[in-house]
């Protein structure tokens, strides 16, 4: 897998993106710390809204920018997000209000809907063979898994020595080096097509549009649903379980590093996995676990009123790491795999924003219902819910999913543009490209 990084670009890419997940990280430990310094005993709804915040941004911001990031210069755009990051954390350590910590947290968050749709569409280019590309997915997986290990841990031999105030200045410098790896990066350069004359709205929306005709991602968008479901319940209730269990603070953070250990697994198994069967296959599967997992653990916590062993628990968690990874990492192939090199960053944009519309349904029913109604009805209800995404995704994503699909514009003047790139109005491509068609088998 590490063979990857033989590529230069590649290579100064991954490392821009690990050194900004450390930095993100060192952020995530010292906002929870400033929150507790400006508003005591209410850092929980502090929090709690700056995710939803978060959230917010993710959804509204990542199609505008994703419908206009061909305008504009790639890498320009690439570092002026990291710069805009760099320049908040350094005024998180001066505010003394709540409000402002969301007007900077909604910034900061938008410069992110702004840098990742867009560093996430430029790999594929990067790296067009399949395999190669496949082996990025799983490192980037990688990176995330040991980024929620490391960061918490370089943050807490930190603070041994500083206030938490000097980790946004850590954060800074994270994305400040991002920025400058992103600069000695030979990007490729985007082909020059002619442009569809479009309105505001549609450019906006062309990426979800393309998204919600093709029938794949469709099924990667239920997929998502379930993986949302299961990961929510373990980022949201993982220190309730633990601590209700009597247990330490030290074994919270032993659980969540079974479930990084999981995803860790998936990640170094999925080239092997993807090299012999779909990523339906893969991806309905994990779902599948997901679901069962959730169903096994709210009928065994409902049996035991509500305890859970911490054996069981750490080999659960493990698994519903494993579970998650193989729903969420293949999805940069089918993204790829469906769109054209003009579209992929309106489509990896409206992915970013879609996905995170599942998180928002399932962070506050893993949260709010568990604690109105006990862990085993959250469980039961995210067991529902990751069942729901498993059913659509085989209802909506086709069994036989061809990666390319023939079909005519008959209509369509030999001067439009999709014309002039295919070269023939009868071709292959298992793309929307626009509202012409869709690419649902037996339409054309």
């Amino acid at each position: 897998m590490l063979a990857i990084l033989r590529h230069r670009t590649y290579r100064h890419l991954f490392l821009a993106q690990v050194i900004a997940l450390v930095g993100t990280g060192l952020a995530t430990v010292a906002l929870g710390l400033l929150a507790y310094d400006i508003a005591g005993a209410d850092a929980g709804a502090v929090l709690g809204f700056a995710l939803a915040i978060k959230m917010v941004a993710y959804i509204g911001i990542a199609p505008i920018v994703g419908a206009y990031a061909d305008r504009l210069p790639r890498k320009g755009l690439l570092v002026a997000a990291d710069l805009l990051r760099a320049g908040v954390a350094l005024f998180l350590p001066f505010v003394d209000a709540v409000w402002q910590v969301y007007v900077l947290i909604f910034v900061l968050q938008s410069a992110s809907a702004a840098f990742t749709p867009t560093f996430q569409a430029t790999i594929p280019e990067i790296l067009p063979d399949e395999e190669e590309y496949t082996r990025a997915l799983s490192l980037s997986r990688l990176a995330y898994d040991l980024e929620s290990l490391l960061s918490p841990a370089l943050a807490a031999a930190l603070l041994t020595v500083m206030s938490f105030h000097w980790l946004f200045g850590g954060t800074a410098i994270g994305f400040v080096a991002s920025a400058l790896l992103v600069v000695t990066a030979a990007l490729p350069h985007r082909a020059k097509v002619a442009k569809v004359a479009e309105g505001a709205w549609q450019k906006i929306t062309r990426g979800t549009r393309i998204y919600l005709k093709t029938p794949r991602l469709l099924g990667l968008l239920a997929v998502t649903l379930a993986a949302a479901a299961g990961s929510a319940m373990v980022i949201v209730n993982t220190v309730v379980i633990v601590k209700g269990m009597g247990r330490a603070q030290e074994d919270v953070a032993m659980a969540l590093a079974a479930y990084g250990g999981g995803s860790m697994l998936a990640a170094l198994a999925l080239p092997r996995l993807l090299g012999r069967l779909s990523e339906r296959t893969v991806m309905i599967a994990g779902a599948a676990m997901l679901s069962a997992l959730l169903l096994a653990f709210g009928a065994g916590t409902a049996r035991n009123s509500g305890e859970i062993d911490w054996v069981i628990l750490l080999c659960g968690w493990a698994v519903m790491g494993f579970a998650y990874a193989v729903c969420v990492t293949p999805a940069g192939r089918l993204l790829r795999r469906s769109s054209a090199d003009t579209d992929r960053p309106a489509l990896f944009a409206a992915q970013f924003a879609l996905s995170h519309v599942c998180w928002l349904i399932a962070y506050p029913v893993a949260g709010q219902f568990g604690a109105s109604f006990g862990m085993a009805a959250a469980f039961l209800l995210l067991s529902g819910i990751a069942a729901v995404g498993l059913l659509l995704g085989v209802r909506l994503w086709p069994t036989r999913d061809a990666t390319e699909i023939f079909h005519a514009h008959p209509d369509l003047p030999p001067e439009h543009p999709h014309l002039l790139e295919f070269g023939t109005a009868e071709h292959r491509h298992a793309v929307v490209i626009d509202d012409l068609h869709t690419s649902w088998p037996g339409k054309g």
